[in-house]
């Protein structure tokens, strides 16, 4: 099957930023795209949630720390709070 061209219009500085990051994993530009496009297929929508703001550096090292097992788990809001007061 022939492959067909796809056209965005982005600012200069956002592909120089993007390509400095995807270079330094070893991806084209094109080849990114390609693997968006194929997540969105295999998804069947969106490969991530999409956010209007990025959490700041605090909460994201909290995700990372619950990703790898770490952190606290409560069984309801009124614990968490009375673990607070100790």
């Amino acid at each position: 099957m022939p492959n067909v061209t796809v056209q965005a219009r982005i600012t200069p500085e956002l592909k120089n930023e993007a390509d400095a990051i995807l270079g330094a994993i070893g991806l084209t530009t094109a080849e990114a795209i390609r693997v968006f496009l194929q997540q969105i297929v295999n998804s069947g929508g969106l490969p991530f949630q999409p956010t209007a703001k990025r959490p700041n550096t605090e909460t994201l090292e909290a995700m990372l720390e619950l990703e790898n097992g770490g952190g606290q788990m409560f069984d309801s809001v009124e614990a968490l709070f009375a673990d607070w007061r100790t």
